[in-house]
Protein backbone atom coordinates (compact mmCIF):
# COMPACT_ATOMS: atom_id res chain seq x y z
CA UNK A 1 0.00 0.00 0.00
CA UNK A 2 1.39 3.59 -0.86
CA UNK A 3 2.47 5.40 1.84
CA UNK A 4 0.30 8.75 2.80
CA UNK A 5 2.02 12.22 1.25
CA UNK A 6 3.68 14.80 3.51
CA UNK A 7 2.32 16.98 0.98
CA UNK A 8 1.62 20.34 3.74
CA UNK A 9 5.53 19.86 5.37
CA UNK A 10 6.82 19.72 2.03
CA UNK A 11 4.49 21.95 0.45
CA UNK A 12 5.63 25.23 3.53
CA UNK A 13 9.28 23.68 2.71
CA UNK A 14 9.42 24.30 -1.17
CA UNK A 15 7.21 27.70 -0.70
CA UNK A 16 9.87 29.27 2.12
CA UNK A 17 12.72 27.96 -0.06
CA UNK A 18 11.30 30.13 -2.93
CA UNK A 19 10.69 32.94 -0.84
CA UNK A 20 14.01 33.12 0.63
CA UNK A 21 15.92 32.59 -2.51
CA UNK A 22 13.92 35.58 -4.77
CA UNK A 23 14.37 37.57 -1.57
CA UNK A 24 18.02 36.89 -1.42
CA UNK A 25 18.71 36.74 -5.26
CA UNK A 26 19.73 40.66 -6.00
CA UNK A 27 22.10 41.00 -2.96
CA UNK A 28 25.81 40.13 -4.95
CA UNK A 29 25.27 40.54 -9.30
CA UNK A 30 24.76 38.32 -12.00
CA UNK A 31 27.31 35.53 -12.39
CA UNK A 32 29.08 35.54 -15.66
CA UNK A 33 27.02 32.20 -17.13
CA UNK A 34 23.56 34.20 -16.80
CA UNK A 35 25.07 36.87 -18.51
CA UNK A 36 25.90 34.63 -21.34
CA UNK A 37 22.58 32.98 -20.95
CA UNK A 38 21.37 36.59 -21.62
CA UNK A 39 23.18 36.89 -24.71
CA UNK A 40 22.63 33.97 -26.18
CA UNK A 41 18.58 34.14 -25.43
CA UNK A 42 18.75 37.04 -27.75
CA UNK A 43 20.09 34.67 -30.62
CA UNK A 44 17.42 31.11 -30.34
CA UNK A 45 18.87 28.01 -31.79
CA UNK A 46 18.38 24.30 -31.78
CA UNK A 47 21.92 24.46 -29.89
CA UNK A 48 24.96 26.00 -28.92
CA UNK A 49 28.53 25.06 -29.45
CA UNK A 50 29.09 24.71 -25.61
CA UNK A 51 25.34 23.57 -24.54
CA UNK A 52 21.63 22.65 -25.30
CA UNK A 53 18.93 25.26 -25.95
CA UNK A 54 16.71 24.84 -22.49
CA UNK A 55 18.59 27.23 -20.04
CA UNK A 56 19.27 30.30 -22.61
CA UNK A 57 15.76 29.74 -23.31
CA UNK A 58 14.44 29.72 -19.71
CA UNK A 59 17.21 32.67 -19.35
CA UNK A 60 15.36 34.82 -22.03
CA UNK A 61 11.91 33.98 -20.70
CA UNK A 62 12.68 35.03 -17.05
CA UNK A 63 13.31 38.59 -18.37
CA UNK A 64 10.79 38.88 -20.55
CA UNK A 65 7.88 37.79 -18.30
CA UNK A 66 9.46 39.04 -14.68
CA UNK A 67 11.79 42.08 -16.21
CA UNK A 68 15.76 42.45 -17.14
CA UNK A 69 16.70 42.37 -13.72
CA UNK A 70 19.44 39.61 -11.83
CA UNK A 71 15.82 38.88 -9.89
CA UNK A 72 13.98 38.39 -12.83
CA UNK A 73 16.26 36.45 -14.32
CA UNK A 74 16.49 34.27 -11.37
CA UNK A 75 12.71 33.20 -10.45
CA UNK A 76 12.67 30.12 -12.99
CA UNK A 77 15.86 28.55 -11.00
CA UNK A 78 14.34 29.59 -7.47
CA UNK A 79 11.12 27.20 -8.92
CA UNK A 80 12.78 24.86 -10.49
CA UNK A 81 14.86 23.80 -6.98
CA UNK A 82 11.19 23.83 -5.04
CA UNK A 83 10.04 21.90 -8.17
CA UNK A 84 13.08 19.73 -7.05
CA UNK A 85 12.61 20.03 -3.04
CA UNK A 86 8.95 17.68 -4.16
CA UNK A 87 10.47 15.40 -6.65
CA UNK A 88 13.62 14.26 -3.96
CA UNK A 89 9.96 13.77 -1.47
CA UNK A 90 7.85 11.84 -4.18
CA UNK A 91 10.73 9.92 -4.63
CA UNK A 92 11.03 8.98 -0.66
CA UNK A 93 7.59 8.27 -0.53
CA UNK A 94 7.74 5.51 -3.74
CA UNK A 95 10.80 3.96 -1.78
CA UNK A 96 8.28 3.64 1.16
CA UNK A 97 9.43 6.39 3.56
CA UNK A 98 6.39 7.78 5.46
CA UNK A 99 5.72 11.29 6.47
CA UNK A 100 8.82 11.76 8.53
CA UNK A 101 11.11 10.38 5.71
CA UNK A 102 9.60 12.31 3.50
CA UNK A 103 9.79 15.89 5.14
CA UNK A 104 13.50 14.78 6.31
CA UNK A 105 13.93 14.29 2.35
CA UNK A 106 12.65 17.70 1.26
CA UNK A 107 14.19 19.70 4.24
CA UNK A 108 17.54 18.46 3.47
CA UNK A 109 17.40 18.91 0.03
CA UNK A 110 16.16 22.50 0.34
CA UNK A 111 19.42 23.04 2.68
CA UNK A 112 22.09 21.66 0.57
CA UNK A 113 25.14 23.55 -0.97
CA UNK A 114 24.21 22.68 -4.12
CA UNK A 115 20.73 23.08 -4.50
CA UNK A 116 20.94 26.69 -2.92
CA UNK A 117 23.91 27.42 -5.71
CA UNK A 118 21.41 26.08 -8.34
CA UNK A 119 18.03 28.08 -6.90
CA UNK A 120 20.22 31.01 -6.10
CA UNK A 121 21.89 31.21 -9.65
CA UNK A 122 20.56 30.81 -13.22
CA UNK A 123 22.88 27.93 -14.12
CA UNK A 124 22.31 24.50 -16.31
CA UNK A 125 22.58 23.17 -13.38
CA UNK A 126 19.03 24.81 -11.80
CA UNK A 127 17.41 23.06 -14.31
CA UNK A 128 19.27 18.98 -14.70
CA UNK A 129 18.62 18.47 -11.12
CA UNK A 130 14.84 18.52 -11.54
CA UNK A 131 14.66 16.77 -14.39
CA UNK A 132 16.82 14.13 -13.17
CA UNK A 133 14.93 13.85 -10.02
CA UNK A 134 11.71 13.57 -11.93
CA UNK A 135 13.51 11.10 -14.53
CA UNK A 136 14.45 8.82 -11.42
CA UNK A 137 10.98 8.90 -10.15
CA UNK A 138 9.26 7.28 -13.02
CA UNK A 139 12.40 4.59 -13.77
CA UNK A 140 11.55 3.65 -9.61
CA UNK A 141 8.25 3.36 -10.40
CA UNK A 142 8.48 1.49 -13.34
CA UNK A 143 10.87 -0.80 -11.42
CA UNK A 144 8.58 -1.59 -8.29
CA UNK A 145 5.48 -1.67 -10.18
CA UNK A 146 5.37 -3.88 -12.31
CA UNK A 147 2.08 -4.20 -13.21
CA UNK A 148 2.37 -0.73 -14.39
CA UNK A 149 5.10 -0.65 -17.13
CA UNK A 150 3.76 2.48 -19.06
CA UNK A 151 6.01 4.40 -16.61
CA UNK A 152 8.91 3.36 -18.55
CA UNK A 153 7.38 5.89 -20.98
CA UNK A 154 7.05 8.64 -18.81
CA UNK A 155 10.87 7.87 -17.98
CA UNK A 156 11.67 7.83 -21.83
CA UNK A 157 9.68 11.45 -22.21
CA UNK A 158 11.65 13.46 -19.48
CA UNK A 159 15.07 12.17 -20.24
CA UNK A 160 14.13 13.15 -23.87
CA UNK A 161 13.44 16.32 -22.97
CA UNK A 162 16.43 17.12 -20.63
CA UNK A 163 19.17 16.36 -23.54
CA UNK A 164 17.61 19.66 -24.02
CA UNK A 165 19.68 20.76 -20.88
CA UNK A 166 22.55 19.29 -20.69
CA UNK A 167 23.69 15.87 -22.28
CA UNK A 168 24.82 14.35 -18.75
CA UNK A 169 21.49 12.60 -18.91
CA UNK A 170 23.02 9.98 -20.68
CA UNK A 171 25.44 9.15 -17.66
CA UNK A 172 22.06 8.15 -15.98
CA UNK A 173 20.84 5.79 -18.71
CA UNK A 174 24.33 4.01 -18.90
CA UNK A 175 24.01 3.40 -15.30
CA UNK A 176 21.16 2.20 -15.26
CA UNK A 177 21.80 0.02 -18.26
CA UNK A 178 24.92 -1.06 -16.46
CA UNK A 179 23.10 -1.89 -13.05
CA UNK A 180 20.40 -3.73 -15.35
CA UNK A 181 23.02 -5.76 -16.79
CA UNK A 182 25.23 -6.45 -13.87
CA UNK A 183 21.96 -6.52 -10.60
CA UNK A 184 19.48 -7.06 -12.48
CA UNK A 185 16.51 -7.36 -12.62
CA UNK A 186 17.43 -8.62 -16.11
CA UNK A 187 13.99 -9.61 -17.16
CA UNK A 188 13.24 -5.72 -17.29
CA UNK A 189 15.56 -5.50 -20.47
CA UNK A 190 12.91 -7.62 -22.21
CA UNK A 191 9.93 -5.50 -21.58
CA UNK A 192 8.78 -4.02 -24.35
CA UNK A 193 7.66 -1.01 -22.63
CA UNK A 194 11.74 -0.09 -21.45
CA UNK A 195 12.28 -0.32 -25.51
CA UNK A 196 9.53 1.92 -26.12
CA UNK A 197 10.52 4.40 -23.61
CA UNK A 198 14.12 4.34 -25.15
CA UNK A 199 12.79 5.10 -28.89
CA UNK A 200 10.95 7.86 -27.15
CA UNK A 201 13.52 9.25 -25.63
CA UNK A 202 15.77 8.96 -28.59
CA UNK A 203 12.94 10.78 -30.83
CA UNK A 204 12.49 13.45 -28.74
CA UNK A 205 16.06 13.90 -28.41
CA UNK A 206 16.50 13.87 -32.53
CA UNK A 207 16.53 17.58 -33.19
CA UNK A 208 18.93 17.94 -30.39
CA UNK A 209 20.92 15.26 -31.88
CA UNK A 210 21.13 16.80 -35.55
CA UNK A 211 22.70 19.80 -34.38
CA UNK A 212 25.44 18.23 -32.93
CA UNK A 213 25.47 16.26 -35.84
CA UNK A 214 25.29 19.10 -38.84
CA UNK A 215 27.68 21.36 -36.68
CA UNK A 216 30.53 18.61 -36.35
CA UNK A 217 29.65 17.42 -32.87
CA UNK A 218 30.63 21.33 -30.85
CA UNK A 219 29.63 19.32 -27.16
CA UNK A 220 32.70 16.74 -28.08
CA UNK A 221 35.10 19.12 -28.58
CA UNK A 222 33.81 21.09 -25.78
CA UNK A 223 34.26 18.72 -23.62
CA UNK A 224 37.26 17.59 -24.88
CA UNK A 225 38.54 21.10 -24.64
CA UNK A 226 37.50 21.68 -20.44
CA UNK A 227 39.05 17.78 -19.89
CA UNK A 228 41.91 19.05 -21.28
CA UNK A 229 42.25 22.57 -18.99
CA UNK A 230 40.53 21.39 -15.63
CA UNK A 231 40.49 17.51 -16.11
CA UNK A 232 43.58 16.84 -13.75
CA UNK A 233 42.33 19.17 -10.72
CA UNK A 234 38.43 17.57 -11.14
CA UNK A 235 39.69 14.68 -10.63
CA UNK A 236 41.55 15.29 -7.39
CA UNK A 237 38.67 17.37 -6.14
CA UNK A 238 36.26 14.63 -7.36
CA UNK A 239 35.74 12.50 -4.22
CA UNK A 240 36.12 15.08 -1.44
CA UNK A 241 33.46 17.53 -3.35
CA UNK A 242 30.74 13.51 -3.53
CA UNK A 243 30.89 14.26 0.22
CA UNK A 244 30.24 18.11 0.13
CA UNK A 245 28.00 18.73 -2.40
CA UNK A 246 24.64 18.87 -0.28
CA UNK A 247 26.40 18.82 2.62
CA UNK A 248 28.37 15.84 4.96
CA UNK A 249 24.83 14.92 6.29
CA UNK A 250 23.60 14.24 3.46
CA UNK A 251 25.96 12.40 2.49
CA UNK A 252 26.04 9.97 5.61
CA UNK A 253 22.79 9.40 4.92
CA UNK A 254 23.07 8.86 1.30
CA UNK A 255 25.64 5.90 2.15
CA UNK A 256 22.93 4.07 3.97
CA UNK A 257 20.67 5.20 0.71
CA UNK A 258 23.17 3.41 -0.76
CA UNK A 259 22.84 0.03 1.27
CA UNK A 260 18.60 -0.01 1.04
CA UNK A 261 19.24 0.35 -2.35
CA UNK A 262 21.20 -2.38 -2.79
CA UNK A 263 19.53 -4.38 -0.27
CA UNK A 264 16.21 -4.46 -2.64
CA UNK A 265 16.41 -6.45 -5.45
CA UNK A 266 13.68 -4.28 -7.28
CA UNK A 267 16.02 -1.19 -7.25
CA UNK A 268 19.51 -2.39 -7.12
CA UNK A 269 20.59 -1.07 -10.38
CA UNK A 270 19.89 2.20 -9.52
CA UNK A 271 22.19 1.92 -6.52
CA UNK A 272 24.88 0.34 -8.84
CA UNK A 273 24.08 3.75 -11.31
CA UNK A 274 25.89 5.80 -8.69
CA UNK A 275 29.33 4.26 -8.71
CA UNK A 276 29.13 3.68 -12.57
CA UNK A 277 28.65 7.52 -13.45
CA UNK A 278 30.99 8.02 -11.05
CA UNK A 279 33.69 6.38 -12.69
CA UNK A 280 32.61 7.61 -16.17
CA UNK A 281 33.17 11.08 -14.93
CA UNK A 282 36.48 10.70 -13.52
CA UNK A 283 37.26 8.67 -16.97
CA UNK A 284 36.16 11.54 -19.05
CA UNK A 285 37.65 14.41 -16.52
CA UNK A 286 34.33 15.59 -15.96
CA UNK A 287 33.22 18.28 -12.79
CA UNK A 288 32.39 17.08 -9.80
CA UNK A 289 28.73 17.69 -9.81
CA UNK A 290 27.23 15.78 -12.76
CA UNK A 291 26.40 12.82 -10.07
CA UNK A 292 24.34 14.89 -7.75
CA UNK A 293 21.15 13.53 -9.61
CA UNK A 294 22.06 10.54 -8.22
CA UNK A 295 23.55 11.38 -5.09
CA UNK A 296 19.95 12.88 -4.36
CA UNK A 297 18.76 9.55 -4.75
CA UNK A 298 20.89 8.18 -2.57
CA UNK A 299 19.52 10.45 0.23
CA UNK A 300 15.86 9.98 -0.84
CA UNK A 301 16.47 6.27 0.33
CA UNK A 302 18.47 6.95 3.24
CA UNK A 303 15.93 9.24 4.79
CA UNK A 304 13.76 6.22 4.70
CA UNK A 305 16.04 4.14 6.43
CA UNK A 306 15.94 7.35 9.07
CA UNK A 307 12.16 7.71 9.21
CA UNK A 308 12.19 3.97 10.25
CA UNK A 309 14.94 4.35 13.09
CA UNK A 310 15.15 4.90 16.72
CA UNK A 311 14.18 8.09 17.71
CA UNK A 312 18.10 8.85 19.27
CA UNK A 313 19.05 8.24 15.68
CA UNK A 314 16.46 10.21 14.07
CA UNK A 315 17.62 13.09 16.24
CA UNK A 316 21.12 13.01 15.10
CA UNK A 317 19.97 12.65 11.70
CA UNK A 318 17.58 16.03 12.18
CA UNK A 319 20.31 17.60 13.80
CA UNK A 320 23.30 17.32 11.68
CA UNK A 321 21.04 18.17 8.72
CA UNK A 322 20.24 21.40 10.32
CA UNK A 323 24.04 22.04 11.30
CA UNK A 324 24.76 20.89 7.63
CA UNK A 325 22.02 23.10 5.88
CA UNK A 326 23.33 26.39 8.50
CA UNK A 327 27.10 25.94 6.63
CA UNK A 328 25.01 25.49 3.25
CA UNK A 329 23.13 28.66 3.57
CA UNK A 330 26.46 30.56 4.80
CA UNK A 331 28.35 29.26 1.70
CA UNK A 332 26.15 29.11 -1.14
CA UNK A 333 23.81 32.22 -0.34
CA UNK A 334 24.91 35.87 -0.57
CA UNK A 335 24.60 36.77 3.41
CA UNK A 336 28.29 38.16 3.77
CA UNK A 337 28.39 41.47 2.84
CA UNK A 338 30.26 42.46 -0.19
CA UNK A 339 32.80 44.20 1.75
CA UNK A 340 33.87 41.34 3.80
CA UNK A 341 33.34 38.30 1.09
CA UNK A 342 37.42 38.39 0.85
CA UNK A 343 37.90 37.86 4.43
CA UNK A 344 36.23 34.42 4.38
CA UNK A 345 36.81 31.12 2.94
CA UNK A 346 33.21 31.40 0.45
CA UNK A 347 35.05 32.55 -2.27
CA UNK A 348 37.23 29.64 -2.19
CA UNK A 349 34.99 27.37 -2.17
CA UNK A 350 31.67 28.85 -4.42
CA UNK A 351 32.86 29.86 -7.61
CA UNK A 352 29.61 31.38 -8.03
CA UNK A 353 29.75 33.85 -5.14
CA UNK A 354 33.07 34.81 -6.53
CA UNK A 355 32.01 35.35 -9.77
CA UNK A 356 29.23 37.75 -8.99
CA UNK A 357 30.81 40.44 -7.76
CA UNK A 358 32.44 43.56 -9.65
CA UNK A 359 30.51 43.58 -12.80
CA UNK A 360 29.85 47.24 -12.36
CA UNK A 361 33.34 48.07 -12.04
CA UNK A 362 34.40 46.05 -14.53
CA UNK A 363 32.08 47.84 -17.42
CA UNK A 364 33.39 51.42 -15.73
CA UNK A 365 36.96 50.28 -16.48
CA UNK A 366 35.89 49.40 -20.10
CA UNK A 367 34.26 52.79 -20.72
CA UNK A 368 37.30 54.73 -19.17
CA UNK A 369 39.11 53.06 -21.96
CA UNK A 370 36.55 53.83 -24.60
CA UNK A 371 36.22 57.21 -23.28
CA UNK A 372 39.43 57.98 -24.61
CA UNK A 373 38.98 57.66 -27.93
CA UNK A 374 38.26 60.60 -30.26
CA UNK A 375 34.13 60.74 -31.43
CA UNK A 376 34.76 60.13 -34.78
CA UNK A 377 37.43 57.15 -34.16
CA UNK A 378 34.82 56.18 -31.79
CA UNK A 379 31.98 55.71 -34.27
CA UNK A 380 33.71 52.38 -35.81
CA UNK A 381 36.18 51.07 -32.38
CA UNK A 382 35.10 47.88 -31.23
CA UNK A 383 35.49 46.03 -28.04
CA UNK A 384 36.70 42.83 -27.52
CA UNK A 385 36.45 40.64 -24.46
CA UNK A 386 38.06 37.02 -23.93
CA UNK A 387 35.24 35.88 -21.68
CA UNK A 388 31.64 34.96 -22.52
CA UNK A 389 31.04 36.98 -19.24
CA UNK A 390 32.63 39.97 -19.77
CA UNK A 391 30.86 39.67 -23.13
CA UNK A 392 27.44 40.01 -21.16
CA UNK A 393 28.48 42.08 -18.92
CA UNK A 394 29.07 44.89 -21.97
CA UNK A 395 26.18 43.87 -23.66
CA UNK A 396 23.81 44.31 -20.78
CA UNK A 397 25.44 47.70 -19.87
CA UNK A 398 24.67 49.05 -23.22
CA UNK A 399 28.15 49.24 -24.80
CA UNK A 400 27.77 48.98 -28.45
CA UNK A 401 30.12 46.48 -31.06
CA UNK A 402 30.95 43.99 -28.03
CA UNK A 403 33.31 40.77 -29.25
CA UNK A 404 34.41 37.85 -28.16
CA UNK A 405 35.78 34.78 -29.44
CA UNK A 406 34.50 32.74 -26.55
CA UNK A 407 32.57 29.61 -27.02
CA UNK A 408 29.27 30.51 -29.18
CA UNK A 409 30.27 33.94 -29.23
CA UNK A 410 32.80 33.71 -32.25
CA UNK A 411 29.62 32.59 -34.12
CA UNK A 412 28.81 36.15 -33.30
CA UNK A 413 31.33 37.89 -35.20
CA UNK A 414 33.77 38.90 -37.11
CA UNK A 415 33.90 42.53 -35.90
CA UNK A 416 33.84 45.17 -39.03
CA UNK A 417 36.90 45.47 -40.98
CA UNK A 418 36.23 49.32 -40.41
CA UNK A 419 37.00 48.61 -36.37
CA UNK A 420 40.93 49.03 -36.73
CA UNK A 421 40.92 50.77 -33.29
CA UNK A 422 39.94 48.10 -30.37
CA UNK A 423 39.58 48.14 -26.82
CA UNK A 424 40.80 45.11 -25.26
CA UNK A 425 39.75 42.86 -22.37
CA UNK A 426 41.14 39.62 -21.33
CA UNK A 427 43.36 38.88 -23.85
CA UNK A 428 47.26 38.23 -23.78
CA UNK A 429 49.70 39.73 -25.93
CA UNK A 430 49.71 37.22 -28.82
CA UNK A 431 46.37 39.14 -29.38
CA UNK A 432 47.86 42.74 -29.00
CA UNK A 433 50.49 42.22 -31.63
CA UNK A 434 47.83 41.64 -34.43
CA UNK A 435 47.50 45.65 -33.51
CA UNK A 436 50.25 48.13 -34.57
CA UNK A 437 50.01 50.17 -30.72
CA UNK A 438 48.67 49.01 -27.44
CA UNK A 439 48.45 51.18 -25.05
CA UNK A 440 46.75 50.44 -21.24
CA UNK A 441 44.34 52.52 -20.04
CA UNK A 442 42.34 51.09 -17.20
CA UNK A 443 42.53 48.24 -14.42
CA UNK A 444 39.83 46.44 -13.15
CA UNK A 445 39.25 47.22 -9.45
CA UNK A 446 36.05 45.65 -8.23
CA UNK A 447 36.77 47.51 -4.92
CA UNK A 448 36.43 44.27 -2.51
CA UNK A 449 39.61 43.03 -2.85
CA UNK A 450 38.16 39.95 -3.78
CA UNK A 451 40.23 37.64 -5.86
CA UNK A 452 38.24 36.84 -9.24
CA UNK A 453 38.76 36.31 -13.21
CA UNK A 454 38.10 40.15 -13.54
CA UNK A 455 40.28 41.18 -10.94
CA UNK A 456 43.31 42.81 -11.72
CA UNK A 457 42.31 42.83 -15.73
CA UNK A 458 44.43 45.25 -17.91
CA UNK A 459 42.16 47.37 -19.90
CA UNK A 460 43.69 48.02 -23.49
CA UNK A 461 43.25 50.54 -26.11
CA UNK A 462 44.71 49.20 -29.46
CA UNK A 463 44.88 51.00 -33.49
CA UNK A 464 46.49 49.99 -36.46
CA UNK A 465 44.64 46.48 -37.10
CA UNK A 466 47.49 44.49 -38.74
CA UNK A 467 45.20 42.07 -40.46
CA UNK A 468 41.05 42.46 -41.25
CA UNK A 469 39.52 40.95 -38.83
CA UNK A 470 37.58 39.12 -41.23
CA UNK A 471 40.61 36.95 -42.28
CA UNK A 472 42.18 36.83 -39.09
CA UNK A 473 38.41 35.74 -37.36
CA UNK A 474 39.59 31.63 -36.99
CA UNK A 475 42.91 33.00 -34.95
CA UNK A 476 40.82 34.77 -32.61
CA UNK A 477 38.08 31.88 -31.48
CA UNK A 478 38.85 29.35 -28.34
CA UNK A 479 36.61 27.09 -25.71
CA UNK A 480 36.52 26.78 -22.12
Amino acid sequence: MERPLAWRSVTVIAVLLFGALLALSPWYGYHRDELYFRVLSEHPAWGYVDQPPLTPLLAGAGVGLFGDTVTGIRVFPALAVAVLVWLVALITRELDGGRLAQAVAAAGTATGAYTLIAGHTLLTLSFDLPLWAAAILFLLKALLREQEPRWWLAAGAVIGLATYNKHLIALLVLGLAAGLLLAGPRRALRSPWLWAGAALALALAVPNLLYQVTNDWPQLKMAAALSADKGAELRVLFVPMQLTLFGPAVSVIAVFGFVRLWRDRRVRALAVAYPVAAALTLLSGGRFDYTGGLILLLFAAGCVTVGAAARRARWWAVAGLAASGLCSAVLALPLVPVADLAATPVPGLNEVARESVGWPAFVAAVQEARRAIPPAEQATAVVFTGSYGEHGALVRAGVPRVYSGHNQLWLYGPPPDTGTTAVLVNVGPRARAQFGSCEQRATVDNGAGLENEEQGLGVWLCRGLRTPWSVSWPRWRHFS
